[in-house]
């Protein structure tokens, strides 16, 4: 018995479900079929009605008392059709279609408005969406590797010495990968290749080829496969093995016109005949991660027995086991690091290296997080301004709109009722503003993905993504539910009366409302204040940054990369360099030139220098920038010689080593001494000092220059080759024309171009530059927002006010008073939001402290000026509805109701 009835109610059970089931399936199907189910229930109640009338009319009724009975006996019609409307579909939905409905029709007609309000919030969305999908790619967003949350990356830290410092030998990496227990793969990279290292052959011109050597298990350590082809194999990783080489998308596209046949063919590179191996996805943008800024065009096997006695040359990355964290890492790194050496040969190098481990993605934009923090406080600063200018133009409209609301609270309309009318015209709104937005953001974004020349990671891969039209919706509708619950919640809380005398157009100013809106426009004054305060900050740090003594003069100064052929002899290399500057500085327009294996701002290195008389137990720890340099490279670059001589050709190999040293080198190894004809030890030679230029700016112009020495390129074999040319004519109008007398010289000299030192200055303060460029924007916008923010609550002022102000005026009041008032009116507002403002300011730049250079957080000169900037603004947005009300005709205005 007990089972039949477990059975019984299981079938009710089901029955009731699939009745609720059919019931809401009926409601969603009417919803989409209003219109004929109107028409039929309309029809049935009229047959309904019309047999009623012909029974009364048998019984003897006349025809319009049988009609009236008929309906009194049937009820309300409207009434009986919305509860079966209620009845049959979604009553929700249907009142919010009807609300949609009516906040287009009234939108259409007040279309100024419409459009200013879409494009104050396309302005708004835009902005915040394209700062979003910055912050979200490189903060956010994981790398673009399989499990890219295990991948760290692996650095030294040995001071000063640039790269020199952060490196390691091979030696050490093939220790590191044997003796490591928390990860799972261990590779590296060459740290110091430079632009245009290969050259290919066979396709016309010799062309510059950007590349990289990187260690077999590289794209594997990374979870990176190839997109055709295959990656190196053991053959081709050994010294005199096959030589191969993997392209990088984008260049296979530009160069080999994305021919799926190119792999497994052999191309010249380098003068090596070179098996294509593979092409690697674009979406391993190798510069975008590892060298922001860069471009990389091919990826070939790091010969580790060629690079054995190269010294630190690789950065290393690796990815960790899947039990294991961060931390296990460092302290296991923390114990066998200091037992590796720098080489084998050499035991005394043991116990110089330390392994600090970051995550991969921390690394790569750890150090942009505060600026980017920043930069979307801004844009959400940007975001609150906006929506307290819609707030103030919807409530200007709504006081316009208040007998609408008023009769519609006659007949029925509730508070609530109200109230979602107005958020559903901010919905609207917000949405066709989120629209514009996305156009807005995606064509910026779309811009920002082809700046190269900023030097920010990740920046290729920006996109307006699924995250992004996800971060739109919720700032849409968050914008909608603020800058329209305000105007609503204030439009329907006054009573019938009020409403009625408010609207009309002679009435004084309804207090409620002007109250709210000098308040709106106060919070904009002070939000813009906020902007204009971080904007002028950090535009003040830029300026000192720029106006920074490099050491150098960047400017009539270009570089070209340059190859020459010395037979691999090291006495060629004076003759032949000798003789290719003296063919270029015979070109009309070049007034100096030289030749540098490196350039300052670009790539660098550290080798060890010391005077000779001092013990080498307690040598300098820290590395000196070294430059392998020609004679007259000082005077081409636009360096200061400031004692001594500049190398000679006659500083053979056969003559005594010489080096020129900077002024911290000298300050450091002979203190209160001259440090010319001294004796250093330098890289394990000795040579003598010959000469002391100014400090220059190696690694950034933030950063205070270190130990540096050039060394000439006669005795020391260079790492590459920089030609270096002042001239007083545009470097492009000299390309030409020194690619002819180089290729007279070399014929297979590469065609490349001239890169203007000034580029590389611009390239390394490009970070600083993109986010002041974006904050001073949104900084202008803010003030420009709120510029028309107080011009519009003056103007409506003046507006409500015109028979209050005639009615002065025809009292006596002149028109320089009636001025003087609407702008002390307007200046009062500005004073508010100024001082709260410049308060809040105060405190919110302590917070971007760090951001700052050379600039203090209260700085006066940036405070004065926003004070000064907003003030202006003020006063012309005043000006203009004071100047309006000046010129109001008393007659006119008495006669106005």
């Amino acid at each position: 018995m007990t089972g039949t009835t477990k059975s019984s109610s299981k079938t009710v059970s089901k029955t009731s479900l699939a009745a609720s089931l059919r019931r809401a399936f009926g409601r969603l199907r009417s919803f989409f079929r209003r219109k004929p189910l109107d028409q039929e229930l309309n029809d049935e109640m009229a047959s309904h009605i019309d047999l009623a009338i012909e029974e009364n009319m048998r019984r003897g009724m006349p025809e319009e008392e049988a009609r009236r009975q008929a309906l009194v006996r049937f009820g309300g019609v409207q009434q009986a059709r919305e509860q079966h409307r209620e009845t049959r579909g979604l009553p929700w939905m249907d009142i919010l279609m009807q609300d949609v409905r009516f906040t287009c029709r009234t939108l259409r007609k007040d279309r100024g408005f419409t459009i200013v309000a879409i494009l104050i919030l396309g302005l708004g969305v835009g902005a915040n969406v394209a700062v979003f999908s910055v912050v979200n790619t490189i903060l956010l967003r994981p790398l673009p590797f399989h499990d890219a949350q295990q991948l760290v990356w692996i650095t030294g830290n040995k001071g000063e010495g640039g790269q020199s410092s952060m490196t390691y030998s091979v030696d050490a990496y093939e220790d590191y990968k044997a003796a490591n227990q928390t990860l799972q793969g261990v590779t590296a990279y060459f740290a110091f290749y430079g632009q245009g290292d290969y050259k290919l052959t066979g396709y016309g011109d010799p062309q510059p080829v950007n590349g990289v050597p990187v260690a077999g298990n590289f794209f594997q350590v990374l979870g990176v496969q190839p997109k055709l082809g295959r990656l190196f194999t053991p053959e081709e990783l050994v010294k005199g093995g096959r030589p191969a080489v993997l392209l990088g998308e984008p260049y296979w596209r530009r160069q080999f016109h994305a021919d799926p046949n190119i792999v497994g063919q052999t191309i010249q590179l380098n003068k090596t005949p070179t098996v294509v191996a593979g092409v690697i996805p674009a979406t391993f943008d190798f510069g975008s991660v590892f060298a922001p800024g860069t471009r990389m065009d091919i990826f070939v096997p790091a010969v580790m027995n060629d690079m054995r006695e190269w010294g630190n040359v690789f950065f290393f990355v690796g990815r960790m086991k899947p039990d294991v964290g961060i931390g296990q890492v460092q302290a296991e790194a923390d114990m066998l690091f200091p037992r590796f050496y720098h080489s084998k040969k050499q035991p005394e190098s043991k116990g110089d290296y330390t392994g600090t481990v970051w995550g991969l993605k921390e690394y790569v934009s750890g150090k942009l997080h505060r600026s980017l923090v920043v930069l979307w406080g801004a844009v959400g600063l940007i975001m609150l301004i906006v929506c307290v200018n819609l707030s103030n133009l919807l409530l200007a409209r709504s006081a316009a709109r208040g007998k609408e609301f008023a009769m519609r609270s006659v007949l029925g309309a509730g508070r609530g009722r109200l109230i979602r009318q107005l958020l559903t015209e901010s919905l609207v709104l917000s949405a066709a503003g989120a629209v514009l937005g996305l156009g807005i953001a995606y064509a910026v974004v779309t811009w920002l993905a082809h700046q190269g020349s900023i030097a920010l990671p990740l920046l290729s891969s920006i996109r307006v993504d699924a995250s992004a039209l996800g971060w739109t919706l919720v700032i849409a509708v968050a914008a909608a539910v603020f800058f329209g619950l305000a105007p609503g919640l204030k439009m329907s809380s006054g009573d019938l009366q009020e409403s009625l005398k408010d609207s009309g157009h002679g009435a004084s100013v309804g207090r409620k409302h002007d109250r709210m809106r000098s308040v709106l426009v106060v919070s904009e004054v002070a939000l813009a204040c906020i902007l204009l305060v971080g904007a002028g900050l950090l535009l003040r740090s830029f300026l000192h940054v720029i106006d920074i003594d490099l050491g150098f003069q960047p400017q009539r100064a270009a570089a070209m990369a340059v190859s020459f052929d010395d037979g691999n002899k090291q006495e060629n290399v004076g003759p032949v360099l000798e003789n290719m500057l003296d063919h270029v500085k015979a070109i009309p327009g070049i007034e100096a030139a030289g030749i540098s294996d490196m350039l300052p701002l670009d790539r660098n290195r550290g080798w060890n220098l010391w005077r000779k008389d001092r013990n080498p137990d307690q040598a300098p720890e820290t590395g000196t920038f070294v430059q392998i340099v020609t004679p007259e490279y000082i005077k081409a670059f636009g360096m200061r010689l400031i004692k001594g001589r500049d190398f000679s050709w006659n500083d053979s190999t056969h003559a005594q080593h010489v080096v020129i040293i900077n002024e911290y080198l000298a300050r450091r190894e002979w203190p209160g001494q001259d440090p010319i004809g001294r004796l250093a030890v330098t890289n394990g030679e000795i040579s003598q000092v010959i000469g002391v230029v100014a400090d220059v700016k190696e690694t950034g112009l933030e950063t205070d220059p270190g130990a540096e020495m050039y060394l000439p390129i006669t005795q020391w074999g260079p790492a590459g080759a920089e030609l270096l040319v002042r001239t007083n004519l545009p470097p492009d109008a000299l390309a030409a024309s020194v690619m002819k007398v180089l290729r007279q010289l070399n014929p297979g000299q590469p065609a490349t171009e001239f890169r203007p030192i000034q580029h590389l200055v611009d390239h390394s303060v490009s970070p600083r530059k993109f986010f002041v460029l974006l904050v001073s924007i949104f900084a202008g916008l803010g003030l420009f927002l709120a510029s028309l923010g107080i011009y519009g609550v003056i103007s409506y002022s003046v507006t409500r006010q015109t028979q209050e102000i005639g009615i002065r005026m025809a009292l006596g009041a002149t028109r320089s008073k009636v001025q003087l008032s609407v702008i002390g009116k307007t200046l009062r507002l500005a004073a508010i939001g100024i001082a709260v403002g410049a308060v809040l300011s105060f405190v919110l730049a302590r917070g971007i402290a760090s951001l700052l250079y050379g600039t203090e957080p209260t700085d006066p000169v940036t405070f004065a000026g926003m004070v000064v900037l907003l003030g202006l603004v003020a006063l012309v947005a005043g000006y203009l509805p004071a100047r309006r009300a000046s010129r109001i005709d008393p007659m006119i205005a008495l006669r106005t109701n």
